[in-house]
């Protein structure tokens, strides 16, 4: 039986996977179950009201919402359930260099918070999911500490490799 996934990750559309697939890789490396869709705001709002307003029955923990140009997603989904919801801004082929969809996802109104990342930044938004979820799955702390304990051997190899340069 395959595991419960316990963080969410949706998209706009198929174009924003390359970016969200970093998120997707991350969770898999922590060892946490995701399920991955597209639900896009604009063209599927029933759908996108849907899953956010059944997200906390469905065992999810955390949702992880990507989005480009005016980038509504992570917000509308936000509006609609009471779990944590990161957003990813993503740049896409209509964007305004990416800062119309950095700014749709970290401008919300009072009482409806998205954590927002940098842009096409999926990664720490995986990284982050895993964060809230490691608070009270002790697996996944244990995991996050050694990612973390190699980030800054990573950081120690550099520096002694341009100390013998």
């Amino acid at each position: 039986m395959a595991e419960k996934p316990l963080v969410g990750i949706i998209m706009g559309s198929k174009s924003d996977f390359p970016v969200m697939k970093d998120a997707v890789d991350i969770l898999s490396e922590f060892g946490i179950a995701c399920d991955v869709d597209i639900v896009s705001a604009h063209r599927t709002p029933e759908k996108m009201m849907d899953y956010a307003a059944s997200a906390y029955d469905n065992g999810l923990k955390v949702i992880i919402a990507g989005a480009g140009g005016a980038a509504h997603l992570p917000g509308m989904v936000a509006s609609v359930t009471t779990l944590p919801v990161v957003g990813v801004p993503v740049k896409s082929s209509n964007s305004i260099d990416g800062w119309d969809s950095i700014l749709s996802i970290l401008q919300m109104p009072g009482g409806v918070p998205v954590a927002t990342v940098a842009l096409n930044a999926a990664k720490n938004a995986g990284i982050l999911a895993a964060q809230i979820i490691g608070t009270f799955d002790s697996d996944v702390q244990d995991r996050l500490k050694a990612y973390k304990e190699s980030l800054k051997e990573k950081v120690a190899q550099m520096s002694r490799d341009i100390q013998s340069e």
